[in-house]
């Protein structure tokens, strides 16, 4: 089953590829590349089994007893019912058109901002459907170009999301030699004033539906993808980047209103960093907290999570069975200007004036016993040329 799932992918790669090269040949002579890094979401139910497949057996996303088993077991069990979900928000994720749409809207900012870097051309890597990160890397080197961005979507590092992406780099350039040319790294940019001010102005337009009376009484409640405990124990930076991301956006809002972190999309028996956002909307219901806004603080774009999860699941039915008065969801920054501001201000920045690779990237979780993440630090401090070698700055740390 295993083999022929992959297969099946192969064929669904290709016929992706077709369809991106077509989509990016505007640019002529790119001389500067940036890669789009996220996890992705099927175009189609077809693509459901594959996608799940890949994630259930990539131990940076989760880690399981016999993975090598249990994985596609857990993906073709929930294929199924995941298939469904993804028909109910109109047959696939929306991640590529909006990464896709926010990569060609950056680009044609930074032009404008940095002739001198010009032309800049975006390249989408995917982790777990096509276009894959192998695949942008292979067009990348084909282009030419002299200088590429490693930028990730996920403006909240995580070892199980931005650190997979960066592992599926470095895996690739395993056993090749590196090209020549000059790579440097965007890993997080969680307290992007830009980005704050996005969130910011997505909540603005939720409250404005609340009747004034009540309006400065709504509870906002920042949601994020919930994380295992145990990674969390490790030192995973991810919750108090999230953290970071919510305090920055309520500074922007200056409003009276409450507000709480919470935490979705929990996956199997281990426990998860709490309290979740279906359990909580049922307890502030309880408590007479009948109005709120939710807000997907590490979410970039539409997708599963946004449209099913928060909009079908939380905001219709767990919130209509608890009694909620009013709940709304904010929407995710897509291609909202500000947005795209954020982008293009976080890249050239980096390309101005910033680091090759940060030193937070570079040092490791006080308890992180991973080889494979000691390696990969090891490899990006030689793929982008750094000069520290300070022992306490090393990635033996």
């Amino acid at each position: 089953m295993l083999t022929s799932m992959y297969r099946h992918n192969s064929r669904i790669a290709s016929r992706w590829m077709n369809r991106v090269r077509l989509m990016s040949q505007n640019v002529e002579n790119p001389k500067t590349a940036i890669i789009m890094l996220n996890m992705g979401g099927p175009q189609t139910a077809d693509q459901v089994p594959d996608y799940l497949l890949r994630i259930m057996t990539d131990r940076d996303m989760i880690q399981l007893p016999v993975q090598s088993k249990l994985g596609p077991w857990i993906a073709s069990r929930r294929s199924e019912e995941v298939k469904k979900k993804y028909m109910e928000i109109g047959g696939g994720s929306p991640i590529y058109k909006w990464t896709d749409l926010q990569g060609r809207l950056l680009t044609k900012a930074l032009d404008q901002m940095l002739p001198e870097s010009a032309p800049h051309k975006h390249y989408i890597a995917f982790r777990y459907v096509p276009p894959f990160t192998e695949d942008a890397l292979k067009a990348v080197e084909k282009d030419g170009v002299e200088r590429a961005i490693i930028f990730s979507q996920y403006p909240q590092y995580s070892c199980a999301t931005t650190g997979s992406s960066l592992n599926a780099i470095a895996d690739y350039y395993k056993d090749r030699s590196l090209p020549k040319i000059k790579f440097s790294l965007i890993e997080r940019w969680a307290t992007n004033i830009n980005l704050a001010k996005v969130f910011a102005e997505r909540i603005k337009d939720k409250l404005k539906l609340f009747d004034e009376k009540i309006r400065d009484q709504v509870l906002i409640m920042f949601t994020a993808h919930s994380l295992p405990l145990k990674a969390v124990s490790r030192g995973d930076t991810y919750p108090h980047e999230v953290a970071a991301s919510v305090s920055a956006t309520m500074a922007q809002l200056a409003v009276p209103n409450p507000h709480r972190l919470v935490w979705q999309s929990k996956v199997g028996p281990l426990p998860w960093l709490q309290p979740y956002t279906d359990d909580a909307i049922k307890a502030y219901a309880k408590k007479g907290v009948k109005h709120m806004i939710l807000v997907p603080i590490a979410f970039v774009n539409e997708h599963i999570e946004t449209l099913h999860e928060l909009d079908i699941e939380y905001c219709d039915e767990v919130a209509k069975e608890a009694g909620i008065t009013q709940i709304e969801r904010a929407a995710a920054p897509n291609d909202h200007p500000i947005f795209i501001a954020a982008l293009a201000d976080v890249v050239a920045k980096h390309i101005n004036n910033g680091p090759s690779v940060s030193r937070q990237f570079l040092s490791r979780c006080p308890h992180c016993v991973s080889q494979r993440c000691q390696s990969s630090k090891e490899f990006y401090k030689k793929l982008c040329s750094t000069d520290y070698n300070q022992p306490e700055l090393a990635a033996k740390i």
